[in-house]
């Protein structure tokens, strides 16, 4: 198996942690990078993993769910204001299980591991990702069972 990882960097998305009991209780935002690990067990026709250049359906993903969003909790006691903030246009909302940074990590790796199978035939996939709420705080998430 090899494999090569991309950075997505400076995302401005915002979160809350709901069940919180200090400041991140409240809708606060951070300069996010994803780093995604790429692994296969055979290289393509140009000798990669992925081709970097042709990675804009990730790019793309993130411009229209996370560049300038808010990740919610889908349990989140204020779901609905939420919600009806996001139907205004005043939010761009993803719903998620756990707004954490761990919680968004294991989130977002089931979404573009998705992505790259389906762009390149289940030849490559997501071995894990690294998730950087900021230059001080992070999680990666990689599966032990393969997916």
């Amino acid at each position: 198996m090899i494999t090569c990882s991309k950075t997505y960097r400076d995302i401005p998305l915002s979160h809350r942690q709901p069940k919180h009991s200090g400041r991140c209780s409240r809708i606060h935002g951070h300069s996010w990078a994803i780093t995604l690990t790429f692994s296969s067990r055979e290289l393509d026709d140009n000798g990669f993993v992925v081709d970097f250049g042709e990675l804009h359906y990730i790019g793309d993903w993130i411009d229209e769910h996370l560049d300038h969003g808010t990740i919610v909790c889908n349990s989140d006691p204020k779901i609905k204001e939420i919600r009806k903030l996001a139907q205004s246009g005043l939010l761009k909302i993803t719903e998620v299980e756990q707004a954490s940074c761990e919680g968004i990590a294991e989130h977002l790796f089931f979404i573009f591991n998705k992505l790259v199978r389906q762009h390149t035939q289940d030849r490559a996939w997501i071995q894990k990702i690294h998730l950087e709420e900021d230059s001080r705080n992070s999680a990666t998430f990689e599966p032990s069972v393969k997916k």
